[in-house]
């Protein structure tokens, strides 16, 4: 796969206030999600993903297998159900469901992370370039 042993760092968002906004979140926690420059990162140790996310303002981690439903705490602070799983070999396709059944599409390349999170009708789209 193209991600493995990289780190990505937040260069581009579009609509992600939008987006937070329909999740719930208030002004002071949209304002922190608008003002941080996040890295990410995806490990792999035999058949478990743990998938990173660090700022400046919170880091959250979650470890997952391809297929199987898990409990994941959203850096939001929900509560949700999740599956992940691949379209391809570079296409990590993350469902949650809870109240607000949210998708997050994780395309890697070499160069960059395109992530697509979608939540009824509001899309936001992140690019994150490999550091």
């Amino acid at each position: 796969m193209s991600w493995q042993a990289k780190k990505y760092k937040l260069d581009k968002s579009e609509n992600f206030d939008e987006y937070m906004k329909a999740l719930g979140c208030n002004l002071i926690l949209r304002k922190m999600g608008n003002s941080v420059t996040p890295t990410v990162d995806l490990k792999k140790d035999g058949d478990v993903y743990t998938f990173t996310t660090s700022s400046t303002f919170k880091t959250s981690s979650f470890s997952f297998k391809i297929g199987e439903e898990f409990d994941e705490e959203t850096l939001d602070g929900r509560k949700v159900k999740t599956i992940c799983t691949f379209d391809g070999d570079n296409k990590l396709i993350q469902e949650q469901k809870g109240d607000k059944p949210t998708t997050i599409i994780r395309e890697f390349t070499d160069s960059e992370l395109n992530v697509t999170m979608t939540l009824g009708d509001i899309k936001s789209t992140r690019v994150y370039k490999s550091c």
